[in-house]
């Protein structure tokens, strides 16, 4: 009878850990996702940081940073207004050239912290920004849009946020190149160069994008005219394709750069005429009379 109790104490107490474990699993599965979080059944996050890191600090990556850092500068340079906000790439200070008073920079959850000591911010995805509406003077998207889940989502949140003749920046890669040869047609024979998961947006269809909702691009910047190489001595030798690229293959570059104003029809209310018009009233006037000299022919 002992060993009888002795036995079942023991399933009794194996039993209880199962039984407790299969209770948290069914109340994990039951439990809906955290609020602002990622689905675990959905879709996978837009961007590795990790592997986007890595690449930034290969080679052709510094190639890619030091064109739009110019570029961004160049660009930033003469935007007047108040408030200026930056999106992702924290290795990219795309607001230093800009006298704005209030930058800010945005960064997600898993991005490390930039160089500059200027007010950050961190939010869930771009999809969302946490400013108010037409608030924001100039906004800068540096590779945003192709790793974005839904960039239609995030055009649209930039011409909320964005006051009238707010200006939007966009920096991308360029499908339509050596690098999106490479990256894209390439695929099953050659390792890609970039992390695959972004997915490249030409620059018609972001003008088409932009129309839609109401911006006026102006000409589009292409620049990294060398080919996919990996290491930086291919990358020096290959440096004479930068003159050659720009003369005779311009829109071919790696890498482009889009700039667009917000424009808002304004329109005049004109409301009924209550009050009739008044006609003017002809007033006479008087003509001087011609006095008639005496005719010295007379009498």
């Amino acid at each position: 009878m002992s060993t009888l109790s002795a036995g079942a104490r023991r399933a009794d107490a194996e039993a209880a850990p199962r039984s407790a474990e299969a209770e948290a699993d069914e109340a994990a599965r039951r439990a809906p996702p955290p609020s602002g979080g990622a689905d675990p059944g959905g879709p996978p996050a837009s961007k590795d940081p990790g592997d986007w890191q890595h690449w930034l600090a290969s080679p052709p990556g510094r190639y890619v940073l030091d064109w739009e850092q110019a570029h961004f500068d160049e660009a930033v340079g003469d935007v007047f207004g108040y408030h200026a906000v930056q999106c992702g790439e924290p290795e990219l200070d795309a607001l230093r050239a800009n006298r704005m008073p209030h930058r800010v920079h945005a960064l997600r959850g898993g991005d490390p912290l930039p160089a500059h000591d200027r007010p950050r911010v961190r939010i869930e995805h771009f999809e969302e920004l946490p400013f108010d509406s037409q608030s924001l003077d100039l906004l800068v998207l540096p590779h945003v849009l192709e790793f974005a889940h839904d960039p239609h989502q995030v055009l649209r949140e930039a011409d909320r946020v964005l006051r009238p003749e707010g200006r939007l920046i966009v920096s991308g890669f360029n499908p339509a190149s050596l690098w999106g040869a490479r990256q894209w047609a390439m695929r099953g024979m050659l390792t890609p160069l970039l992390p695959r998961e972004g997915h490249f947006i030409a620059v018609p269809r972001l003008r088409d994008w932009c129309k839609l909702l109401g911006f006026e691009t102006e000409r589009a910047r292409y620049g990294c005219w060398r080919p996919p190489c990996r290491t930086q001595l291919w990358l020096d030798r290959t440096r004479f394709m930068e003159r050659a690229g720009d003369r005779w293959w311009p829109i071919c570059g790696a890498v482009y750069m889009v700039s667009a104003i917000k424009r808002v029809r304004g329109m005049r209310l004109i409301g009924p005429a209550w009050k009739r018009p008044s006609h003017a009233r002809a007033i006479a006037v008087a003509s001087p009379q011609r006095s008639r000299m005496p005719d010295d022919r007379a009498g």
